[in-house]
């Protein structure tokens, strides 16, 4: 239920605050008081669409803001919780319209949108008003009202999870029998592939390798040139290392008689001498591999430029080059199940479509026994309202199907919907000797108001929504279908928050709370306020809805008649 309405700085709304509670509760007021106002602030709040040109004159920015206790098992709170949102203690929502920053949603403190908006508060309030777009005038919702009222919601919910698992079930069979066609071509390219990467004999680290040769060959003059001065320096040039450590070391075995001490150090330099001879020998060896010839850098620049041209093709580097390879396999091997594969998933959907085939039809045909009952309550209800003329009916029809339906997707001639196979419109005749018309054709306001009125009083017990605002209920209608009007009101309270604006008495005396609506001038700025009327003001405001502002003791005398009543 709607506890708390704030609005501010909207329209010619300055400042005002409304605690609601449950039953039944009016709101009076004289025509421009703002009482249309309140219903656009509170439609803001459900997701609707919102300008700068509502903001009240001189102000940068209005808010409205709307407390709610959904109830622990309303719908309201599993959308919350899927959401996101803790609404244990009710859910805040704010919305900000700005002619600077522009709008934003706030859902319990915290930034939303409007689509989440929307969502929350689909469960949580409804307004029914003589030109609102709800959904007992959508021909969409026709036929989940008609399943609400007869109980055929898990029936409904059974058909729709299996049509979800039809369509997956489509599409992987649509995807393998594209496969399927381009099976040929696939399989030349794959058995390419497979060619072309085997034919490479690719061994791992092999580019690196070769770029590493590549590099030697390049500088192949260069290598043999230092290393060649290097074995000269050290070995077989004039005054060479060699030669020089051969001197010392006999220098220092002739000084050795003379001092033992020296020894160690002469057999060192012979050690040396043993170890450069070493180092020329392995420089020798690798002037002797050392390639220099022009026709290895061409056979190993054009082998680089091959497995580049294949890295570039398959992924980047030779490990994906093989990993294409070993794929291509398991891909060709795939390709020749997927007729299997295709068999497969034909098989399961038959056994889907049969099923969805046989529950589609149960709930046809509970859908039209239902449309039975439906009609005459709502007939038992339209009669009670003082529209004993009015027929009322269910128009069922099945979903057309067409050449193009898949097979899986139709029962019959039909065509096959989430929802089944039935589509669904209320019809109405207002008059006797009228054709029935979609009920959202209805040109007075006052029979679509009561024609709202009977619905919603069906579906009073089944309907998920906590609070129900119906704004002109009362056009084009008085005396004493007033009266029944009112009384169907306060028998629709019992079940849900009904808020209800109201120009006539003989309505506003059922409500169970009564709130005057009025419009005021201070500072030479119009704005609306609001009163809790309290038993000798609800009183006077009777008196004033029955005869005008000059409230006579007639008017009055009468107005406490109306209340005792």
């Amino acid at each position: 239920m709607l506890k708390e309405l704030s609005i501010r700085n909207f329209a010619i709304i300055d400042d005002l605050q409304i605690q609601f509670e449950s039953g039944l509760t009016v709101l009076s007021g004289e025509t421009g008081a703002g009482k249309s106002i309140i219903i656009q602030a509170v439609n803001l709040l459900l997701g609707s669409r919102a300008a700068a040109e509502m903001i009240r004159t001189g102000a940068d920015s209005a808010e409205i803001e709307a407390l709610f206790d959904p109830g622990r098992k309303s719908p309201a709170v599993r959308t919350a919780r899927d959401l996101g949102y803790d609404a244990a203690e009710g859910l805040l929502v704010r919305r900000v319209i700005a002619r600077a920053e522009g709008n934003r949603v706030y859902v319990n403190g915290r930034l939303a949108t409007l689509q989440v908006l929307s969502a929350l508060t689909e469960n949580l309030a409804s307004i029914s008003g003589q030109h609102a777009h709800q959904g007992l005038l959508k021909e969409d919702q026709h036929l989940m009202i008609l399943d609400r009222f007869a109980g055929l919601l898990p029936l409904r919910e059974a058909v729709s999870a299996l049509y979800h698992d039809l369509l997956p079930q489509l599409k992987k069979r649509a995807d393998l029998k594209a496969r399927q066609a381009r099976q040929t071509e696939l399989t030349e390219l794959l058995e390419f592939q497979q060619r072309e990467i085997a034919a490479a004999d690719i061994h791992p680290g092999e580019d690196r390798e070769l770029e590493q040769e590549r590099l030697r060959l390049k500088n192949a003059e260069m290598l043999y040139e230092t290393v060649q001065r290097g074995i000269e320096s050290l070995y077989s040039g004039s005054g060479s290392t060699l030669e020089q450590l051969t001197r010392v070391r006999r220098d220092l075995e002739k000084v050795a008689r003379f001092d033992p001490v020296l020894m160690p150090q002469s057999e060192a330099c012979a050690e040396i001498a043993y170890r450069v001879e070493d180092l020329v020998e392995a420089l020798r060896t690798y002037l002797k591999a050392l390639d220099i010839d022009a026709g290895r850098l061409e056979a190993v620049e054009e082998r680089l430029d091959r497995l580049n041209r294949l890295k570039r093709k398959y992924g980047g580097s030779l490990e994906a080059v093989q990993e294409k390879l070993a794929q291509s396999s398991v891909d060709l091997a795939a390709i020749e199940t997927i007729a299997v594969e295709i068999a497969a998933v034909e098989e399961h959907l038959h056994e889907l479509h049969a099923r969805i085939e046989n529950q589609a039809a149960a709930l046809s045909q509970k859908r039209r026994d239902a449309a039975k009952r439906f009609t005459a309550q709502v007939a038992r209800e339209l009669s009670r309202l003082k529209m004993s003329g009015t027929e009322f009916g269910v128009d069922l029809s099945l979903i057309p199907g067409s050449p193009e339906t898949d097979p899986f997707l139709a029962a019959g001639s039909s065509a096959l919907s989430e929802s089944g196979i039935d589509r669904a419109v209320f019809t109405i005749a207002p008059n006797v000797g009228e054709e029935l018309k979609p009920l959202a054709s209805i040109a007075s306001g006052g029979e679509l108001s009561r024609a709202v009125l009977a619905l919603k009083s069906i579906l009073a017990v089944t309907e998920s929504v906590g609070t129900i605002v119906f704004d002109e209920v009362d056009a084009g209608i008085g005396g004493a279908v007033a009266e029944v009007v009112g009384h169907k009101l306060a028998e629709l309270s019992r079940h849900h928050q009904v808020i209800c604006i109201t120009h006539l008495p003989q309505i506003a005396k059922f409500g169970d709370h009564h709130f005057r609506i009025s419009k005021l001038i201070a500072d030479g700025r119009t704005r609306t306020a609001i009163a809790r009327l309290t038993p000798d003001g609800r009183t006077r405001e009777i008196a004033r809805m029955l005869g005008g502002e000059k409230i006579t003791r007639l008017t009055l005398e009468h107005a406490k008649e109306l209340l005792q009543k």
